[in-house]
């Protein structure tokens, strides 16, 4: 696919970006290689091939969920300027 000129001012322009007139030669070239090479990859034949998420076969290690901490609810809500059902009360924000 190739991209003009007239293309790389507009992208660039959405992107509330300043390239000078000397650069647009080089990213009209760098921007049609990647879209050449995502044409390219759209092309290849992928039936049969699983889906991953990650190229190794590892598998997460995760910590058990188990409370660490004491509760400590009432020592942090004396300092609140107000509280209600264990809840700390706040002033509306948005109408």
């Amino acid at each position: 696919m190739s991209i003009k000129k007239q293309d790389i001012k507009k992208i660039a322009h959405l992107a509330r970006l300043a390239i000078s007139e000397d650069d647009i030669p080089k990213y009209t070239q760098n921007l049609s290689d990647i879209l050449g090479l995502v044409e390219q990859m759209s092309a290849t034949d992928t039936r049969g091939v699983t889906p991953m998420a990650h190229p190794l076969d590892a598998q997460q290690r995760l910590r058990a969920d188990v409370v660490t901490e004491k509760n400590q609810r009432e020592q942090f809500q004396k300092n609140a300027p107000s509280v209600e059902s264990g809840l700390f009360l706040v002033p509306q924000v948005i109408e």
